[in-house]
């Protein structure tokens, strides 16, 4: 077995989608300061083995340390190994957490129909919290949400989906505008190339998604909202 690691750090990897370049190294670089092969890393964190051998070039291990790595190595060959269990658990306890919490969240409106958005909207796939709209109606009421009921310090990045054409700049400054949300960063924008869809009406403004950094509990205990929610809109005595 490979040698235990912080709380905070499994919880650093986790969240791995919403990292920056810079910070996806530093994970990397801890594991491996603490003894873990590239192959017991890379089962945590997908990273290809050049890039993290990269990250890793500076890190040197202890006599102690490189014969422990050769020691697990020859133990575990055509053992299956499990590095996941523990933050499967711990997602398993957010969302049973969540679920419990319903009871109390279904009588607040904001939820309600936050959760409701983000179930008919949201992103479903990432394990991040993420909802595309072209409405800054549907999009403010999903801030206000996530910063009511999910982290009130939340930071969020803005990505545009535009049709060749589309004004990028003037896009930008509107949904900026749109959704108050000061000097907010945007990632790279999607064009969508002339000559491919059927839709002759194109948004002036696009589509914006808002993300959510570092959302990845934030993801799951939504998650456990949706899985009771339709269970507490159907009843007649919540």
């Amino acid at each position: 077995m490979q040698p235990p690691i912080p709380d905070a750090l499994l919880a650093r990897a986790a969240q791995w989608e919403d990292l920056t370049r810079w910070e996806r190294a530093e994970v990397g670089r801890a594991l491996r300061g603490f003894g873990w092969s590239f192959p017991e890393i890379r089962a945590l964190i997908p990273v290809p083995k050049s890039t993290l051998s990269g990250w890793c070039s500076t890190v040197e291990l202890s006599p102690a340390q490189i014969k422990a790595i050769r020691a697990r190595a020859v133990s575990q060959l055509g053992v299956p190994r499990d590095t996941q269990w523990k933050r499967r658990n711990e997602i398993q306890s957010i969302r049973a957490d969540a679920a419990a919490g319903v009871r109390g969240l279904i009588r607040e409106p904001l939820w309600v129909a936050g959760t409701t958005l983000y179930w008919a909207e949201g992103a479903k796939t990432s394990n991040r919290l993420s909802l595309a709209n072209s409405d800054p109606r549907a999009l403010r009421l999903f801030v206000e949400w996530v910063r009511v009921y999910l982290d009130g310090d939340a930071e969020f990045v803005l990505k545009l989906n535009l049709h060749h054409g589309n004004d990028e700049p003037g896009a930008r400054s509107f949904w900026a505008s749109q959704l108050d949300l000061g000097d907010v960063r945007f990632y790279k924008t999607f064009i969508k190339p002339e000559g491919t869809g059927h839709r002759k009406n194109h948004l002036a403004h696009g589509v914006c998604a808002v993300i959510v950094r570092r959302s990845t509990d934030a993801f799951h205990r939504t998650m456990g909202w949706i899985d009771a929610l339709p269970g507490f809109l159907t009843r007649s005595d919540c």
